[in-house]
């Protein structure tokens, strides 16, 4: 097999919504396409490339002819996944795929599931490894070839990291070993008259210690990718896209949150449709400490965006009432969401004499890699792990069209495109804040008791000491959780039987992978006072230390 460990991707989702991809739109430029066979790192190989400034695609490993012509790639990178290429039926390249490389002069690199589909499709062996390799591994370039250089130092054993089950035993003809592994793997191979080339290893990822070293070189100077690839281009392109989708005569609604990413939609948008953007606020009733009137005060001071805030707090309430499941709570959400800017959009075509017919949000690409399978990723192929509230858990009846310029982006990109659009850096700033609200920080149903009080007088307490402490922009995200259990403690020399909060605070790049933050102690000794001094009700704090993978970054 390519990576044994299965894909956290997610399940499809049927949506009457429009989401423009890049690879939807028409390319200028050449670039470098990712073809996804169902690999967890396919978005992190297409985020290295665009942090060398190359332009790069994604689109499904059994694309046409026709959809990877129509991308203009200069070259192809063809990614890992959890199947076998020995298994019938496992994901497989268009009949005919090196003739149209080798005619059209196209740099191909295969990484460990792709690189024995190369072997295979060529004439090549391939079979299930006597000792399979995972993790963290040595292996020894040769001493010349032209992946790795031609350096005194290019030979000497470095670590990379492994995720397989098959192994390369024959090479096709034309083809050379340039590395194995300190097993006697082949985990490098070249042609290069062909321009074809594979590592069994994932240079991508961090645990491969002069990874990105080869990745560069192999892009950069093998492929001769131009590194030409920035946020204007991405905000010129999109503006270009929402004016051919929307024309001259429609109107948009932007669902604002508060939050970084549909603010930097929002702008986006603005700058692409004028008056035409109506942005709506929804008070849902599970947002933080204040948040209403300290969002609408920043909208209306640094955002100069139009505005109408709706307080549907007891329509959304009602709904979750007696809810536990989280999957069904981010539905619920999702739909209710949907249901307010109908309704709006009802009001507004009163005063426009036409409907918007288009909702724009701020989904990210984490959001779909959570929620549903990258491109190329087939449900037999991939796992969900949560469905976000305005991705898998719209109503599959709406009758808006999507508009997500962010889609493809990740957390940072979407921060560096903000500045690029002058969105106030306290906006950019702010920690994420999920969709669904609070009711993902309340394990259970968020309408019983006191919980959603609770959970904000705690959250505001933890937020202001990080602040306090001047660690706020050190921190990825940062919020309380309120647990469904009581335990016993002893307040005011009195036996206590009281509600249990977590705290938790997360490192991140771009969201994808998280580590938890390590506050001193003297730190969260003293929230933990604050908290059970001046939160009726709550008499014990725990700190969640556990890094993503294996948890995710909100407890549900």
């Amino acid at each position: 097999m390519g990576e044994v460990s299965p894909d956290v991707n997610g399940n499809s989702f049927s949506s009457s919504g429009l989401s423009p991809s890049p690879a939807e739109v028409e390319v200028a430029r050449p670039c470098v396409l990712v073809l996804d066979f169902g690999s967890q790192y396919t978005q992190l190989i297409a985020r290295r490339i665009r942090e060398m400034g190359v332009y790069s695609l994604s689109l499904p490993g059994d694309a046409s002819r026709d959809r990877i012509q129509g991308s203009n790639p200069a070259v192809i990178i063809l990614s890992g996944g959890p199947e076998s290429v020995e298994t019938p039926g496992s994901p497989s390249l268009f009949d005919g795929f090196f003739d149209y490389t080798r005619a059209n002069g196209v740099t191909v690199l295969g990484i460990c599931y792709g690189m024995q589909l190369i072997v295979k499709l060529l004439g090549g062996s391939v079979k299930r490894a006597t000792e399979q390799e995972y993790g963290r591994t040595e292996m020894a370039p040769c001493a010349s070839s032209v992946l790795y250089g031609d350096c005194e130092n290019v030979a000497k054993p470095q670590v990379v990291w492994m995720s397989h089950g098959d192994e390369c035993v024959r090479l096709p003809d034309g083809f050379s070993v340039v590395a194995r592994s300190e097993q006697g793997t082949i985990v490098a191979i070249e042609n290069a008259d062909a321009r074809i080339y594979g590592l069994q290893y994932h240079p991508e990822v961090t645990h491969s210690e002069r990874g990105m070293e080869t990745f560069r070189r192999f892009i950069l100077e093998i492929a001769g990718a131009k590194a030409d690839w920035n946020m204007e281009d991405v905000m010129e392109e999109q503006i270009r896209e929402v004016r051919r989708v929307v024309g001259t005569e429609q109107h948009a609604i932007c669902a604002l949150s508060g939050g970084v990413d549909s603010a930097v939609a929002a702008t986006l948008i603005h700058k692409a449709l004028g008056d035409r953007l109506h942005c709506v606020f929804v008070d849902n009733g599970l947002l933080r400490y204040q948040e209403r009137e300290r969002v609408m005060a920043t909208f209306e001071r640094d955002m100069h965006l139009p505005v109408t805030c709706i307080d549907a707090s007891e329509q959304f309430l009602s709904k979750l009432k007696g809810v536990t499941d989280p999957e069904k709570k981010r539905k619920i959400i999702g739909g209710e969401f949907i249901a307010v800017f109908e309704t709006f959009a009802l009001t507004m075509e009163k005063t426009l004499g036409k409907r918007p017919r288009f909702l724009v949000q701020g989904t990210l690409y984490p959001d779909v890699i959570e929620s549903c399978p990258p491109p190329g990723s087939g449900k037999k192929h991939s796992h969900t792990i949560k469905s976000h509230h305005n991705v898998g858990g719209l109503p599959k009846d709406m009758k808006f069209k999507l508009i997500e310029p962010l889609k493809w982006l990740f957390k940072d990109e979407v921060r560096a495109l903000g500045a690029l659009l002058q969105v106030p850096r306290s906006f950019l700033k702010r920690h994420p804040f999920p969709g669904p609200g609070l009711a993902v920080r309340v394990l259970g149903d968020v309408t019983a008791g006191d919980a959603l009080q609770i959970l904000r007088e705690v959250d505001e307490i933890f937020i202001n000491c990080i602040k306090e402490a001047g660690l706020y922009d050190e921190i990825w995200q940062a919020f309380a959780v309120f647990l469904p259990i009581k335990s016993v403690g002893v307040q005011g020399d009195q036996r206590t039987h009281s509600h249990v909060v977590a705290l938790r605070a997360i490192t991140s790049h771009d969201g994808m992978t998280a580590d938890w933050y390590q506050f001193t102690p003297q730190f969260l000794a003293s929230v933990s006072a604050k908290v059970c001094n001046g939160v009726r009700g709550v008499n014990r704090v725990v700190y969640d230390i556990t890094s993503k993978p294996p948890a995710t970054v909100e407890w549900e």
